[in-house]
């Protein structure tokens, strides 16, 4: 139950020194809270650090074993490289010189076949361009090659020709174009005729000599061929001695299955023990300072609640003997202070008739 008040000027005293008091004590816990926030703030700076350092160490520690390992396997894939194109090269060889051995024979016979080709043809005095296959092609059409010669020819002289020349005329006729084909006709199947006169029919025998030996070599060319393709379609290596590059390559293959393994091994222990390890030494060497601050954050998290605490006190004092009778107006010291004074120099004899007259005047 309230009490009458019989010293307005010590009431008014007290409440303006409860008033100080909380005020100073709202201070002091602002005070705390700021520094707690500090301490919140530096050591999660702290943590961060620890964390970031071990993250980065990790991550190169990581990629210096992913590197010397991965260095490693590429000189045996350069190598493994290597040996292989040696092995492709002699396989090569190999064949080439087997497509030789085998085939010597009809190559030899080709030889021969060329020799008494041009010797006939020698001593019958026959033209050097009737030994060529346009000519043959023209004059002794035999197989599918021979008459697509025959056939692209007249097709350039009796057609491309003289339509090209048509073509090129700055006057188009019909009767031009007649003419010109007229021409072609003439010149060109005199030209063949001629041809036919000088070298047919002066060396026939001959010339059916050189048929026959020319039918002869391209049987030889189509068994050489057959051979030539048997031969690269053989799947038996073991005629060109390849064992040692096979057994290089098999070595090396194994040695880069050894160091995929031991590379597996190497970030399978880094993971399960390494970065442990360098994880704890990091830490370690925050430690303590990590340590401290947490114990400075507990103690400044105590002393807040213990100054809330105060406070809270502080003010449910002031408001149950002070404030309900001067009301939150007057609850600052300067106030306070008037109001006293009105008292001590008999302005007014109450607290309410202080309020007033501090009303009154203060307007």
């Amino acid at each position: 139950m309230a009490q009458p008040i019989t010293d307005q000027v010590g009431f008014l005293s007290e409440a303006c020194r409860a008033v100080q008091e909380l005020s100073a004590s709202k201070n002091s816990l602002d005070k705390i809270r700021l520094d707690e926030k500090r301490l919140e703030k530096e050591l999660e700076a702290e943590k961060k650090a620890v964390t970031d350092a071990i993250s980065l160490t990790v991550k190169k520690r990581m990629e210096e074993i992913n590197g010397s390992y991965d260095k490693e396997i590429a000189k045996g894939q350069d190598r493994l490289k290597r040996v292989r194109s040696k092995r492709e090269k002699a396989k090569s060889q190999g064949v080439k010189e087997r497509i030789e051995e085998e085939t010597k024979e009809l190559r030899d016979d080709n030889r021969e076949l060329k020799l008494q080709m041009k010797t006939a043809f020698q001593q019958d005095r026959v033209p050097r361009f009737c030994k060529s296959t346009w000519y043959y092609s023209l004059y002794f059409t035999r197989g599918f090659s021979e008459f697509l010669i025959l056939l692209v020819t007249i097709l350039i002289c009796f057609l491309a020709v003289p339509w090209g020349i048509y073509m090129l005329l700055p006057q188009k006729s019909n009767y031009y174009l007649a003419g010109i084909y007229f021409v072609a006709v003439v010149v060109f199947g005199g030209l063949y005729i001629l041809i036919n006169n000088k070298t047919k029919v002066r060396h026939q025998e001959t010339l059916k000599q050189g048929r026959k030996i020319r039918d002869l070599m391209r049987t030889n060319d189509k068994k050489i061929r057959v051979i030539t393709s048997a031969i690269r379609r053989d799947r038996d290596e073991a005629v060109y001695d390849l064992e040692k590059y096979d057994d290089e390559i098999a070595q090396i293959e194994q040695d880069l299955a050894d160091i995929t393994s031991k590379k597996k091994e190497a970030l399978t222990t880094f993971e399960k023990v390494t970065k442990t390890i360098i994880s704890d030494e990091i830490a370690g060497g925050s430690r303590e300072k990590i340590e401290r601050l947490e114990a400075e954050l507990r103690r400044a998290s105590d002393e807040a609640k213990e100054a809330e605490v105060k406070v809270k006190e502080q003010t449910l004092f002031i408001t149950d003997n002070y404030e309900s009778y001067l009301g939150t107006e007057f609850m600052v010291p300067e106030k306070l202070d008037e109001l006293a004074d009105f008292i001590r120099l008999g302005k007014a004899t109450t607290i309410s008739e202080a309020e007033a007259l501090y009303k009154s005047v203060k307007g």
